[in-house]
This record gives C-alpha cells, structure tokens and sequence, in this order.
C-alpha cells in the first residue's frame, strides 16, 4: 500500500453529467478523484473549467498548460443536446488529465488546481506521504481528512502485526518464527510512531493556530477515543508476542536441559552403553550429596514436573493475551462498522448543506 501511494498520481475521470434543477437548466460534469486512500466525487459547470483555465495560466507565470478546455458553444446547449453534453463531457475529462499525467508540475502545484478539486493538502504527493507517515520532515499534522488516514494506515499497521503473530504461533520451524516475530515486531514499532503523531497531530487539530476550523468537541472526543483503543490493541498485541518469545525460549532451555540431563542418566541415547563413571566429587550440591544414584534421578524428575507446571501457567497466561487481542479485534470491527454509517451519514448531510448552498446563492 505504501508503494502505490508514493508512486501513483491521483485518477481523475468525468464518468457522468447531470442537469441542474434550477430555474435555468445548465449541465453539471460530475468529476471522479480517486486516491489510494478514498474517493472524491465534485460537481462543476462549464464556467468553473474556464475559469480554472485562466487561473492556472496566470497562477503559472503566463504559461498556459499544454491542452486548453473545449470551446463555449453560442448556438447549441449542452442541455438540449445530448450529442454535445457527451462530447465535452469527454473533452473536459481529457483537459484534467493531460494536466495530472503532465510531466511538469506547476499546474498541478498551484493553488487554483487544488481548490478546483478540493484537494486536502497543498501537494498531492506530500499529502500521500503524510497520510502514510503522519507528520513527516518533522512537520504536524495539520489536516483533519489526513488525520484520518493516519489512522486508517494505524489500523492497517496492527492488523499486519496480528497476522504476523497469528503465523508465528501456527510455524513450525524456529527460522519461521524468529521471521514472523521480527516482521510483527517491525509494524508494532511503526504503529508506536504514527500513535505519537496522531496523539501530537490532534492537539494541533485543537486549536486554530494553523488557520484552521477547530475539531468540535465531540470529533476530538471520537479522535481520542480511537487513539486510545489502538494504543490498547498495540500493547496487547507487543505482551502477546513478548510471552510468545518467551514461551518459545523456555521450551528450548527445557528441551536441552532435558537431553542432557537423559543422556547423562542413562548413559547415552543410543548404540551400546557406556561405562558408567560414577559420581564425581567435588561437583555435588547441598541437595544431590546426601541421595543415592535413584533418589538424583527422581530429583530430577520432581524439578522436571516443576518446570512443566511453570510452562502451563504461562500457557495459560498467553491464552488469556490471545482472548483480550480476539476481544479487541471484535471491538475494533464495530468501531469500523459505525464510522462506515457515520461516514455515509456525513456524505448525506453534505449533499443535503451542497443543495441548500446553492439555493442561498440563487435568493442572494
């Protein structure tokens, strides 16, 4: 994900037009923005592109980008004429284009192309970084819609560490889990930092100092909130894999303890019997000198009992870990569900304010 948004420029495409419901009908071009993160529909008429077209030339030094809008039509209306509708439609998609996909930026680095599209930030591509990387060079996050990205990459970042540490304790080969646990390892690290960006981005976000609407109180109650539960989930998950290594340490210290020990006791684990070589003095401790050769072994099995008891209690330990990451995960996956209806809440309202707009702009 990272690879296609700091590579690839933004889709635009004018799949469709409409007509207005005004009094007096014109043709509106709905306009398709596609980033690697979400997608954007506008609404513009015919004059908006010519006036776009005048700003990025001026805006640009006199320099005129390399394809210009298709011309104004005195005779025909777009409106009466679907023929004519479709043909700049197609036209109009081809200016956008060639002005996205040209090699020199200055068009698209201007303030006027930005506004034109609403486009989040003051450069597409450093918005792209800064949705993936928070606050990169250093700088906060200023942005509410990248803030949320943020967070969307946040959740993407634990939901990689989980699968790594899901395949870990499904490996069978210590290469296979020592490379799971340094993949899982890698992406709690990074979701630690993009934390700390978000928790520094939403104080940033509290204020006007950027000249920037403040959050409402409830939007920066909901930020932290999330900010909160990722951070619970992140430390679940680090305890998890903590008590994973370590389990897996323990059982390789017993297993070896385990092998020496048997082929000490019994003289070799197979072929013929050594000779045994008695017990030597001097190594004895305060807890073997005093037993015969049966009462070293039965010792020995007792420490053995002892140490398996040790390794269920931790089983039993990172069996309660794994029920808390599972009982996250569900919260997590209402959480999701709710912002999709209060996203599509917010899309209706926003269409609902658009139309209201309009008409305040017909009365004034």
């Amino acid at each position: 994900l990272e690879n296609l948004i700091m590579t690839s420029q933004p889709e635009i495409s004018i799949p469709s037009t409409s007509t207005s419901t005004t009094s007096k009908a014109y043709t509106i071009y709905n306009i398709t923005l596609r980033l690697p993160l979400r997608t954007f529909t506008h609404q513009k008429r015919f004059s908006d592109f010519i006036t776009l077209h005048k700003n990025l030339t001026s805006q640009a030094v006199g320099v005129a980008p390399p394809i210009s809008p298709p011309p104004k039509s005195y005779f025909t209306s777009t409106t009466s004429s679907p023929a004519l509708a479709e043909s700049r439609r197609v036209a109009l998609q081809a200016y956008l284009q060639t002005i996205n996909n040209d090699p020199d930026d200055r068009w698209r680095n201007t303030s006027a192309w930005r506004t034109f599209l609403n486009l989040p930030s003051s450069s597409t591509s450093s918005r792209h970084h800064a949705a993936v990387n928070g606050a990169s060079s250093g700088r906060p996050i200023t942005d509410p819609v990248v803030w949320l990205d943020h967070h969307r990459d946040l959740k993407s970042s634990l939901h990689d560490a989980r699968l790594q540490i899901t395949k870990r304790d499904q490996a069978t080969s210590a290469q296979a889990q020592h490379e799971c646990s340094a993949t899982a390892k890698k992406y709690l690290v990074k979701a630690g930092t993009m934390v700390t960006n978000l928790e520094q981005g939403l104080k940033t976000l509290g204020n006007d100092s950027w000249g920037r609407e403040k959050l409402g109180d409830g939007e920066m109650r909901r930020r932290r909130d999330l900010i909160e539960s990722a951070k619970k989930e992140r430390e679940g998950l680090e305890n998890l894999l903590n008590a994973m290594a370590a389990k897996s340490s323990l059982d390789a210290s017993i297993a070896q303890v385990a092998a020496k020990d048997k082929d000490k006791l019994m003289n070799g684990t197979g072929g013929a019997p050594k000779k045994p070589v008695g017990r030597v003095l001097g190594k004895e401790t305060d807890r073997t000198r005093a037993l015969d050769n049966q009462g070293v072994l039965q010792l020995q099995q007792q420490l053995m009992q002892e140490q398996d008891e040790d390794v269920n209690i931790l089983a039993q330990a990172v069996a309660r870990q794994k029920q808390i990451g599972v009982e996250i995960q569900e919260e997590l996956a209402l959480h999701k569900d709710l912002l999709g209806l209060l996203d599509e809440d917010v899309d209706r309202v926003q269409g609902k304010m658009d139309v209201a707009k309009k008409r305040l702009g017909k009365i004034s």
